[in-house]
C-alpha cells in the first residue's frame, strides 16, 4: 500500500468511527435543560487520538538515521 492509499484508509476508518457519535445526541427535555452535560466526549477522543498519532509519528522518525 501506497501512502496516499494508507491515510485514505485511515481518514475512512475515523469518518466510519464518528457516524455513531454524531448521532448520539441526548434527547432534551426542557424541564432538565440545566441537567443534562455538554457531549463533547467524542470530540476530545478523536483529538486524543489524533495527537498519540503525531507523536508516534515523531518519535519513530526520531529514530530512522538520516540519509543525507
Amino acid at each position: 500500500m501506497n501512502k496516499i492509499s494508507k491515510t485514505l484508509s485511515l481518514l475512512l476508518i475515523i469518518l466510519l468511527v464518528n457516524i455513531p457519535v454524531s448521532f448520539a445526541q441526548p434527547v432534551i427535555d426542557e424541564d432538565d435543560v440545566q441537567d443534562n452535560p455538554v457531549p463533547f466526549d467524542g470530540g476530545v477522543g478523536v483529538l486524543v487520538a489524533a495527537a498519540i498519532y503525531y507523536g508516534l509519528k515523531k518519535a519513530h522518525r526520531k529514530k530512522q538515521p538520516d540519509t543525507f
